[in-house]
């Protein structure tokens, strides 16, 4: 693996944490960082592939966006798409006053994540 890979993945972890932290937390949760950071695992890892395949990609936080750049790669990557469509309007949704995440918007963001997590984990073979 290249080093940007490994620093994409450093950093998906970390987000991947955060999430957990901010989803199961008893005082004072933050819901909203929950969603963000969830959001943030499976950026951080489709762009931690496409870097590792040697594929430019644009800045952009659109999830589907840096999956059609993955599927003429991978066919698989397409069992991603609706985990990704639901983590995908986290980026910013929650980021901003006027909408707020609950529980249940960081568990789902938070399961989504994990999908996303254990199948990236698998392509990279990581344990």
């Amino acid at each position: 693996m290249n080093d940007l890979t490994i620093e994409w993945i450093a950093k998906a972890e970390g987000d991947y944490a955060s999430a957990g932290r901010e989803y199961r937390a008893r005082r004072n949760p933050n819901y909203d960082a929950a969603c963000f950071h969830a959001q943030q695992v499976a950026e951080k890892y489709l762009k931690a592939w496409l870097q590792e395949q040697c594929v430019i990609f644009p800045r952009t936080h659109s999830l589907i966006v840096l999956l059609e750049l993955c599927l003429p790669l991978d066919a698989s990557f397409e069992f991603l798409r609706d985990g990704l469509i639901l983590l995908e309007r986290y980026a910013m949704q929650y980021r901003y006053p006027g909408e707020t995440a609950d529980k249940s918007d960081a568990r789902l963001a938070f399961q989504a994540s994990q999908a996303v997590r254990v199948f990236m984990r698998n392509k990279f073979s990581i344990a």
